[in-house]
């Protein structure tokens, strides 16, 4: 059943793999409606276009959506490695750029969204882009406040077989990602699960070290900032309330009952949220 959904899903789309400086990166477009800006959505780390799963029936309705596989997850290449000393997202940043603007043109304005990780690097990649009309962030890295994990994550890469590493995977779906067991479902177990096995790219230093605030004020947008109600990377009513307030045409959201992948956990509330916010 959820390999069947994740099939379903991906039928949906048409596949794009494009090559910016030798790194080839997969996209995955759903919809064409040229009517409106094209939406671009990043993921997070440990992710993979599947952080989305549960949104792109509902956000490519009406409008053309854009999925990448960042350069260094799932079914992309990595990207080279940063030179010592070198800002470590600007290889990925390249290859994103190069090939989102060889598939809908240089210059072409966007709607842009990120979650976790994601949202940071969309951040970044739109302050160096420009052309993007709208910008949503959910659970968004870079903010540089304190966490607030519980529960330590268990590196499932040391586990001694693959019961283990099950284990240590939905261990740190709930320590990390999502509040509600129930939400723990057998589709998130898989998403993550390949997710993970497919990351290349060292993420977690580059959340956490700061540079959102920088990137949302050079970009000036308009901008919804959502955090779940429980998401551990951050204590999201202050820190949403303080985002909001550093800005003009900022909207602070926090969805009740949600943990840090709120747009699998809530699906629904957040499909609309964003739907209503990108129009």
């Amino acid at each position: 059943m959820n390999a069947d959904l994740i099939a379903h899903i991906d039928a949906l789309s048409t596949h794009h793999d494009a090559v910016h400086e030798g790194v080839r990166v997969r996209w995955r477009r759903f919809g064409s409606d040229a009517s409106r800006p094209p939406l671009v959505l990043l993921h997070g780390g440990h992710g993979s276009w599947m952080h989305w799963l549960l949104n792109a029936e509902a956000l490519s309705a009406g409008r053309t959506l854009w999925l990448p596989d960042m350069p260094g997850f799932n079914e992309s290449d990595a990207p080279p490695r940063a030179a010592p000393g070198e800002d470590p997202l600007r290889p990925l940043l390249a290859a994103l750029g190069g090939t989102l603007d060889q598939l809908i043109g240089a210059g072409t304005v966007i709607d842009l969204g990120g979650f976790s990780f994601g949202g940071l690097t969309a951040a970044r990649f739109g302050a160096g882009r420009g052309a993007v009309r709208r910008l949503a962030l959910i659970g968004s890295g870079g903010h540089g406040t304190l966490r607030r994990m519980t529960a330590q994550m268990i590196n499932w890469r040391a586990a001694p077989d693959r019961e283990a590493e099950r284990a240590a995977l939905l261990h740190n779906l709930a320590a990390l990602m999502l509040h509600d067991a129930a939400a723990i479902d057998e589709l998130a177990f898989a998403i993550h699960d390949v997710s993970c096995h497919g990351t290349r790219f060292r993420s977690k230093e580059v959340s956490q070290s700061g540079g959102l605030q920088q990137a949302l004020a050079t970009m000036g947008v308009p901008t919804l900032l959502l955090w779940g109600e429980f998401d551990v990377t951050a204590d999201p009513r202050p820190l949403v309330a303080q985002l909001a307030a550093e800005g003009p045409g900022r909207e602070g959201v926090v969805v009740d009952g949600a943990g840090h992948w709120a747009q699998y956990e809530r699906a629904d509330e957040v499909n609309a949220r964003l739907v209503s916010f990108f129009d």
